[in-house]
């Protein structure tokens, strides 16, 4: 069994002693996720796994299964997928957080492969996903109020033929034709032993894990598991987790985060995942009842992505006794430093951030909990593990090691890194002999610790002045009126790009153009990054895992920016303008003029193309 808490690591020094002591096989065992429950069943069969909460009222009997019970679950569920679809099935669900989405995700891959699906991609990105997963089972959540999983789920079969539909719903729900009930068909399985003999394992793709966003087609990352355990060991032992945690789930298991850092390497610590609601703290009654939750379930480790923690943290204790937390933990997007600094003065503890990504099995590099937190940053690679800033080469590829504080790209390597995608067409210049280029900017200071400096397409590049947004956004948000900020560049004719910042504020709070500015003056100390205009908006997009998501943005800023100059330089205020990520510049601007304009089309087609958008110019019929 993983051996990884015999002392905890607080330093750099003590990280590389605790590599010395062993190896990483000695250290780490177990060669397939079955293992790990395994392994977690011979220590405690009876210590609650998943404590699942549905609705958050204080008088709710919540479902918990031991890690006795979910082991049989992991072993039903694989028996299942192997009977229906035989050797190495590749098995795709569209599940909310539910215990049978933790049955179906580690039981399909010991199977065969799990392919975790958003359920809010269009059908259309969906269907392309499966066909290139070559899955041949699809597990999905059954008729919802909200939630129109099933109705995809239905549209999805009738596009595939040959595609096996088992749904999740209720037991009494009305039997569909050609659709098979989960809790009935696990029930005819054996929970004892496997029926098609070893389990995958080592370099066995475990999963393919979509990434890319929620436009165009996304890439399938492999995982192998190895390189999840990997990750998850080396999560687990950062953490220095321990088998009496509690720990709040709250991501989706369709994301890394949820599956890996939140997932598997709380079940090789043998601890008690507390599954806050299936849809997470997405859902406005988990955010409210977040701390009496907390305190009734007397959670150890409490996290969330950086926009979710900052909501919670707007919610008061109203005498909830949090005093059993002993650390907060944050990913998937960067930690602002007044959430961490109010999180601290909220819980007495320190909120860690987490760094990772889908290619490297979820997770790269942990600020230990154990030791004291740096405010900024992501702490050290994960044990047996290495990550480097590099430079830009010439040659667009990555070049030599940057100094200590020299901003660069981060690279990384080891046996979590990702094989690659499927498609192996998508892996230029992203894997390159085992080593993953991030496209994460970053730096490292004196003690070898790692800070990010934002996505590298994300920068706001003004007059060939690279601006990072992080900079701004965390300047923006010390302000007493500001929730949340988020920086991208607005196409400029001259410069290129110039900053401009979206602003959510806090609940009563009211604050002036000139204040921003202000603000923005004495807090960031670069004047190129002074933003040219702040916009105070209800809500700032984000992904289905809570991150700001700057595509749209930028096209909400470039479309501001054609309204103003159609309306204030051509009087046009009645056009219409539409934005789109891609073209061959990056955004697509459709401009639809009044017929009455016709004779301006030249005029506006000559003022727009000075800038770095790709301009389409049309007459309404």
């Amino acid at each position: 069994m993983a051996t990884f808490n015999e002392f905890p690591i607080r330093t750099l020094d003590e990280l590389r002693q605790f590599e010395a002591a062993m190896t990483l096989e000695q250290r780490l065992p177990e060669r397939s996720v079955l293992d790990v429950f395994i392994g977690s069943v011979a220590r405690q069969p009876e210590r609650t796994a998943v404590t699942m909460i549905m609705t958050g009222a204080p008088d709710e009997q919540p479902r918990r299964v031991n890690y006795a019970q979910l082991l049989g679950m992991v072993r039903r569920s694989a028996n299942m997928f192997h009977s229906l679809g035989g050797p190495r099935p590749g098995v795709a669900y569209m599940l909310p957080s539910l215990i049978e989405t933790h049955a179906t995700l580690w039981g399909a891959e010991t199977a065969g492969y799990a392919v975790p699906i958003n359920f809010l991609l269009q059908i259309e990105h969906i269907a392309a996903l499966l066909e290139a997963s070559d899955s041949r089972i699809l597990v999905a959540l059954g008729p919802h109020p909200v939630l129109d999983i099933w109705q995809k789920a239905l549209a999805l079969r009738e596009r595939l033929p040959g595609l096996t539909l088992i749904r999740v719903a209720p037991p009494g729900t009305p039997a569909v034709e050609r659709v098979i009930d989960f809790h009935t068909a696990l029930a005819a399985q054996p929970e004892d032993h496997l029926v098609f003999g070893e389990p995958g394992k080592d370099d066995d793709v475990a999963a393919y894990f979509h990434t890319g966003g929620t436009t165009g087609t996304p890439k399938l990352v492999a995982h192998t598991h190895r390189g999840q355990l990997t990750a998850a060991f080396g999560g687990a032992a950062m953490g220095n987790y321990r088998s009496d945690d509690v720990f709040t789930g709250t991501f989706p298991l369709f994301h890394v985060a949820g599956t890996i850092a939140c997932g598997l390497g709380v079940f090789l610590a043998g601890m008690e995942l507390l599954v806050m609601s299936p849809g997470g703290l997405r859902t406005p009654a988990m955010v409210q009842g977040f701390w009496r939750l907390v305190a009734q379930y007397k959670a150890t480790l409490v996290g969330g992505v950086p926009t979710s923690m900052g909501a919670v943290l707007e919610v008061p204790l109203d005498g909830a006794d949090i005093s059993a937390v002993r650390a907060g933990v944050t990913g998937a997007a960067l930690l602002p430093p007044a959430v961490g600094n109010r999180f601290r003065q909220v819980t007495g503890c320190n909120l860690y951030e987490v760094y990772g990504m889908t290619e490297a099995s979820g997770l790269i590099a942990y600020d230990p909990f154990a030791g004291a937190s740096q405010a900024g940053s992501v702490g050290w690679a994960l044990p047996y593990t290495r990550v480097e800033v590099r430079r830009f080469g010439t040659d667009g590829q990555l070049g030599e090691v940057c100094k200590r504080g020299e901003v660069g790209v981060v690279s990384v390597s080891g046996p979590h890194v990702s094989p690659g995608y499927r498609n192996p067409s998508h892996d230029a210049g992203i894997f390159d002999n085992g080593v993953l280029n991030t496209g994460d900017l970053g730096y490292t200071d004196e003690q070898g610790r790692l800070y990010m400096a934002g996505r590298s397409k994300d920068l706001i590049i003004r007059s060939g002045h690279n601006i990072d947004p992080v900079m701004i956004e965390n300047a923006m948000a010390e302000h007493a009126a500001v929730a949340l900020a988020a920086a991208v560049g607005m196409p400029d004719g001259y410069a290129g790009e110039l900053p401009v910042c979206f602003l959510t504020l806090r609940p009563g709070a009211l604050v002036s153009d000139a204040e921003l500015h202000a603000h923005a003056q004495q807090h960031i100390g670069e004047r190129p990054a002074w933003p040219k205009h702040f916009y105070i908006v209800d809500a700032i997009p984000v992904t289905s895992v809570g991150k700001i998501f700057k595509p749209e943005l930028r096209c909400h800023a470039a479309a501001r920016l054609v309204s103003t100059v159609l309306s204030e330089e051509h009087q046009l205020p009645n056009a219409l303008v539409e934005v789109s990520a891609g073209g061959t510049r990056g955004l697509i601007v459709n401009v639809t003029l009044p017929a009455t304009a016709a004779s301006a089309m030249p005029t506006i087609k000559q003022a727009l193309a000075s800038y770095l958008f790709e301009a389409r110019i049309a007459i309404a019929s």
